[in-house]
């Protein structure tokens, strides 16, 4: 076997040994690189080590989108701030940097179906799990039931406890339904299992006047909303359709071109 062979399987099974599948897949293409470039050895393995960094950071990056759930992948440089005024870039911008998470701060957006809420929840939990964070994405509805569930089968506190070890949790469509006080109480559970901890984000068609409509107990509504609305980041997406404007934006292009 030639020293090269040998160099080969011996750092194949070196980087097998500690779980370096790019060391162990790219180490002969960048040797050939650094001899033709003349690189010393340091440069070498700099190389050969921030290769292994980029593809983990890559696979890290994937498995927290597909442990997100989302329904499906919506960007926050993909919104139209024209269409929301009330929302401006440099508000996705500060909120896209993810010092919120950090501070355990909520984030609450408000509006009526169709302003593009969904979108901004996605998008900030995309941007979460882009910066290797654990999201959740999940509707009201589907998390209470979650709950019920895990309460009927005694497990509550594993799935609670796993709740709150997510760095966002983002939760659409509360409003939509009502919760009956079993549910809204293991709802109050999560909200206080994060609290000032780390971050919910929180997508809603109703003002925070009519969260009654949705809990049954006076008191848990106003401690649910003193909880996600302490030190929140509340963004109003309006009235008017952001799907129907932005159809009509991108069909007035079209015509236009």
């Amino acid at each position: 076997m030639s020293s090269d062979s040998a160099a080969q399987a011996a750092i194949g099974a070196a980087a097998h040994e500690l779980h370096l599948p790019t060391v162990r897949a790219e180490a002969t293409r960048l040797s050939e690189i650094a001899a033709r470039e003349r690189q010393s050895h340091l440069g070498f393995l700099a190389e050969v080590l921030s290769a292994e960094v980029d593809d983990r950071t890559d696979r890290r990056r994937t498995r927290r989108i597909n442990e997100a759930k989302f329904p499906r992948l919506k960007r926050l440089a993909d919104f139209n701030v024209d269409a929301v005024p009330t929302i401006g870039a440099a508000t996705l911008g500060h909120l896209a940097a993810g010092g919120y998470m950090d501070a355990g701060e909520p984030v609450v957006l408000l509006g009526d179906s169709g302003t593009g809420k969904t979108h901004l929840l996605i998008g900030l939990g995309l941007a979460a799990c882009e910066q290797g964070r654990r999201v959740r994405y999940v509707t009201t509805a589907q998390l209470v039931n979650e709950l019920v569930e895990a309460a009927d089968d005694r497990v509550l506190s594993r799935v609670v406890g796993r709740y709150g070890r997510l760095d966002l949790l983002c939760l659409d469509e509360l409003g939509y339904v009502k919760i009956d006080p079993r549910g809204a109480e293991l709802l109050f559970q999560i909200i206080t299992e994060r609290e000032e901890r780390a971050s919910i984000a929180i997508a809603t068609n109703l003002p925070f006047s009519e969260w009654g409509t949705v809990f049954p107990d006076p008191r848990l509504v106003a401690a649910i909303v003193d909880r996600v609305t302490f030190n929140a980041h509340i963004l109003e997406t309006g009235t008017q359709s952001y799907r129907l404007r932005t159809s009509k934006n991108t069909s007035s292009r079209k015509q236009a071109s």
